[in-house]
């Protein structure tokens, strides 16, 4: 049974500048048989991510917070509880414009990989 705790896991800031924890990923030291990655994600108030896009579909969860979701030319807000499809190839970004750390789930499918990204800021 593999079990991964979320504070036992170091924190790394991601090329569009979340700060993340990598839950699951296939290619990791540890035995996970899925293609899909899952990654803890904040992003301090008033901050928000880097423009990017990934080859891959993304789903992101929110856990806690508020803030924006843009996508291509499109935005919305977004609170906990909601979940947000992010297709291939989309100009992404998420801003927080609340008071607490925005915190979701990114699940990328398949696995999140460097050269599947692009940074646009």
């Amino acid at each position: 049974m593999l079990i991964r705790k979320l504070n036992e896991i170091s924190a790394i800031t991601a090329g569009d500048g979340t700060i993340l924890r990598e839950l699951l990923h296939p290619d990791r030291e540890y035995p996970f048989s899925g293609r899909y990655s899952l990654a803890h994600a904040k992003v301090a108030p008033g901050q928000c991510t880097i423009k990017h896009r990934l080859k891959t579909d993304e789903v992101y969860y929110i856990i806690a917070g508020n803030g924006v979701m843009h996508i291509d030319d499109e935005m919305s807000p977004v609170e906990a509880g909601d979940a947000i499809d992010i297709p291939p190839g989309s100009l992404q970004w998420i801003e927080n414009d609340g008071q607490t750390e925005l915190l979701f789930l990114c699940i990328v499918d398949p696995a999140w990989r460097t050269e599947d990204e692009e940074i646009c800021d």
